[in-house]
């Protein structure tokens, strides 16, 4: 990984933050990259974008991190794991990294929905990080989420086949509890966390500067993906010991590659 320094504010979730995140499915705001490393981080974002052919759109392809070393070692930034671990245990491994950009009044819509309905994981337990590449915010299409809502259970979506729309399930207008919306707003080189049953989306990007993040999922080792559902889950050892041996273990990237489709299997890259 290039040499990122990070932030000297940097330290682990305190108690209240932890009970922030039980009781309502996020965290926000949490320091990683300082500024110096945010102007590397962006130029370094720029030059994977670059890679990708021109018909194939960024947000419609995952699994970065077992096709691009700099973004598998992106994930594996200590101060993000420590945060990660405050929430998960010290045993943990990422299954998925993607890349969700908003480019100046393109009019694309993250639809309301959880995120569980797409993951078929035995339990459900996982963690998203969500790193700011820019800054994000209500004028850019910043993420948006129910506070509370991951204590609601799996909630009914319905297809959508808006073209605006980067995801095609949609939660039922309902479902909805508007006075508990909020805004994950954050400067570049700092991280949100969710719950993997958190009701969010993002609306659009009206202003004149780029939004852009980076994904990142982890699960605890004891969590195993359903392979007859989701043949080519694999899991990347992050942080401790599996001790459950449930999962197919990808392999570690060693190029500047980028994935060319969803759900990707890590032998499909050089």
């Amino acid at each position: 990984m290039d040499n990122l320094t990070i932030d000297s504010s940097v330290k682990r979730l305190t108690p209240e933050q932890k009970t922030q995140f039980q009781e309502w499915g996020y965290v926000k705001g949490l320091p990683v990259f300082d500024e110096t490393s945010v102007i590397m981080l962006q130029k370094r974002f720029h030059e994977v974008v670059a890679l990708m052919p021109d018909d194939l759109d960024i947000n419609h392809v995952n699994m970065w991190h077992k096709a691009n070393r700099w973004v598998h070692d992106i994930a594996r930034t200590p101060a993000i794991l420590d945060y990660v671990e405050d929430l998960l245990g010290p045993d943990f491994y990422q299954w998925a990294g993607q890349f969700f950009i908003k480019y100046p009044g393109d009019g694309t819509v993250v639809p309301w929905h959880q995120d569980k309905q797409y993951w078929p994981l035995i339990p459900k337990k996982a963690v998203s990080v969500w790193l700011a590449i820019y800054d994000s915010d209500d004028d850019n299409g910043a993420m948006q989420v129910v506070r509370g809502s991951h204590k609601g259970g799996d909630l009914s979506h319905h297809h959508s086949d808006d073209p605006s729309h980067i995801l095609k399930q949609e939660l039922d207008a309902d479902a909805l509890d508007q006075d508990k919306i909020v805004t994950l707003n954050l400067n570049a080189g700092e991280i949100s966390l969710h719950d993997e049953g958190l009701v969010h989306g993002s609306g659009k990007n009206d202003s004149n500067r780029i939004r852009a993040g980076l994904t990142m999922r982890f699960s605890p080792t004891e969590v195993r993906g359903d392979l007859s559902v989701w043949p080519t889950f694999e899991m990347s050892m992050a942080r401790g010991v599996d001790r459950f041996g449930h999962n197919p273990v990808a392999r570690t990237p060693t190029i500047d590659g980028f994935p060319t489709g969803l759900n990707q299997l890590s032998s499909d890259f050089a």
